[in-house]
């Protein structure tokens, strides 16, 4: 996906770059949700380490996919909710932005649990 950016002509695509992209852009409920969800990974990795429970992150890294699959799928029907708008670099920062943290956020919770991500299926 990145990838895709920089061909339509985005720069500064590292998470130092978007660290510092606008987020107020996203205003869609899916975007909305999806940033609520990653806003409790705090709470859910302290609850499963108190409860020696590691399967709370497992549930919650598939709770995180499905959230995010379900925005991806918006794009495929309402070009607005693409990641990539390319007459709009500010939102498509905000989204890619929202796309890395949802990305190190599930790496966090594989690399805890002891599973290798993937870079690519």
């Amino acid at each position: 996906m990145l990838r895709n950016a920089e061909a339509v002509g985005l720069s500064g695509l590292d998470d130092a770059g978007l660290a510092t992209a606008d987020l107020s852009a996203l205003t869609a409920e899916a975007e909305l949700s999806l940033i609520k969800l990653l806003a409790t990974f705090p709470r859910t990795l302290e609850a499963a380490a108190d409860a020696l429970e590691p399967h709370r992150l497992v549930f919650f890294a598939q709770d995180l996919a499905a959230a995010f699959h379900a925005l991806w799928n918006l794009g495929k029907d309402d070009a607005t909710l693409r990641f990539i708008v390319e007459d709009d670099k500010a939102l498509t920062r905000s989204r890619l932005a929202l796309l890395r943290a949802t990305a190190l956020t599930i790496s966090n919770c594989l690399d805890i649990i002891g599973v290798d991500a993937l870079d690519e299926m």
